[in-house]
């Protein structure tokens, strides 16, 4: 993941383009595009892939050590983050990320994020 250089961070939401929806939603691959500031940005390659299973907030305090030790590694219940390292057709590099936490009650998906874009 080294090698370049963030330019601008967004942390803007946008809606994840996939041409299959994925077998598993609150683990999804790559996008194969996203919509974002009115504009359709389709990506031609996925640089790198991570997760990061970081309990956030009031999440962080809500687990026993030894159960918190084994979520950290392979996440739990609406924690966790599945970012992606991607080449836009417009020669862009941005990193996006799935937040599988829940927003609120009538939302229990989770939700996608452009979090910045690189050189």
């Amino acid at each position: 993941m080294t090698g370049f250089t963030p330019v601008h961070f967004y942390d803007d939401p946008i809606e994840a383009i996939f041409d299959e929806p994925p077998a598993k939603e609150k683990s999804p691959p790559c996008p194969n595009g996203f919509f974002w500031n009115g504009q359709i940005f389709r990506v031609i390659e996925s640089l790198s892939e991570w997760a990061d299973f970081k309990r956030r907030g009031k999440m962080a305090r809500n687990m026993q050590p030894e159960h918190a030790a084994v979520a950290s590694s392979r996440g739990s219940l609406n924690v966790g983050r599945f970012y992606f390292r991607v080449k836009v057709d417009s020669n862009q590099i941005f990193d996006i990320y799935y937040d599988r936490a829940i927003k609120n009650v009538d939302d229990r998906k989770g939700q996608w994020l452009l979090y910045r874009e690189l050189e």
